[in-house]
């Protein structure tokens, strides 16, 4: 009979402290002060509905930061991600954005630096020689000049906002092997861009995991949803305009990013 009499106490207390941490979980959500950096991939370049204000950055309320405003309430929010940014820009640029009063950060960063757009541009454009050859090249610097470039950008965000979490995001597979598309290009090439986002997608990881920030790996979710992959396409092909290209459209952002963010945020 005392055991009878324990367990709902057990149970009343298990689902009271869930109660808790939710409601914490909430509270923290709505009472952040959340800053989101980085480039085209954060902006939502691709995604449609850009704030007049962004110019040429073309920030879009489809954005993954733009959406978690939207359900979570912040106590205040900086959108300053920017198409093409480097980490250059994000250092130069973006950065004033942040204070010791932040407490959360969202960035993606490093595909510009590495040449992704011409590296695109020369695989989609060219023969298959040149495109691995391209591949080969922004593969090396990711690996040998990338990383110190994002340890100065994450040692920045944390001297600017150190009591921030910061939520470190990476790049999708953009293509599904041996999918169809009416206008596409060979599984090599696939296969070798995909292996640029490996490449890539290891090193932000690492230099991410060093500086103590969160970091978010999107290329399972975007599994099947890649170009050439299905009708439920979340990353354009070729598109006009051009800059649009090879970025995740509208689904892409609340399908795949947004969820992903909002895990670790």
């Amino acid at each position: 009979m005392p055991r009878a009499r324990v367990l709902p106490v057990a149970a009343t207390a298990l689902a009271l402290s869930l109660s808790t941490l939710l409601t914490a979980t909430d509270a923290s959500a709505a009472g952040a002060r959340y800053v989101a950096l980085g480039d085209s991939y954060s902006a939502g370049v691709g995604a449609g509905s850009y704030t007049s204000d962004s110019g040429s950055c073309k920030r879009s309320t489809n954005a993954y930061p733009y959406l978690w405003k939207n359900a979570n309430a912040p106590t205040s929010f900086s959108f300053v991600a920017c198409s093409g940014a480097k980490t250059g820009d994000v250092l130069n640029n973006q950065l004033s954005a942040l204070s010791s009063g932040t407490t959360l950060v969202s960035i993606t960063i490093g595909g510009n630096d590495a040449g992704f757009a011409s590296t695109m541009q020369t695989c989609v454009l060219n023969s298959e020689s040149s495109c691995l050859s391209a591949v080969a090249t922004a593969k090396s610097y990711a690996t040998t000049t990338l990383p110190g470039q994002l340890d100065a950008v994450y040692s920045a965000i944390r001297n600017k906002a150190p009591n921030a979490r910061v939520v470190v995001l990476g790049y999708p597979h953009l293509y599904k092997i041996g999918g169809n598309c009416i206008f596409g290009i060979g599984d090599t090439k696939r296969a070798a861009i995909n292996g640029a986002a490996d490449t890539l997608d290891s090193v932000i990881a690492k230099r991410a995991a060093d500086a103590g920030f969160t970091f978010k790996d999107v290329r399972s979710i975007f599994t099947e949803h890649e170009i050439c992959g299905s009708a439920t396409q979340w990353l354009n092909s070729t598109t006009l305009p051009v800059d649009e290209s090879y970025h995740p459209n509208k689904a892409g952002q609340s399908g795949g990013y947004l969820p992903s963010f909002s895990a670790a945020a």
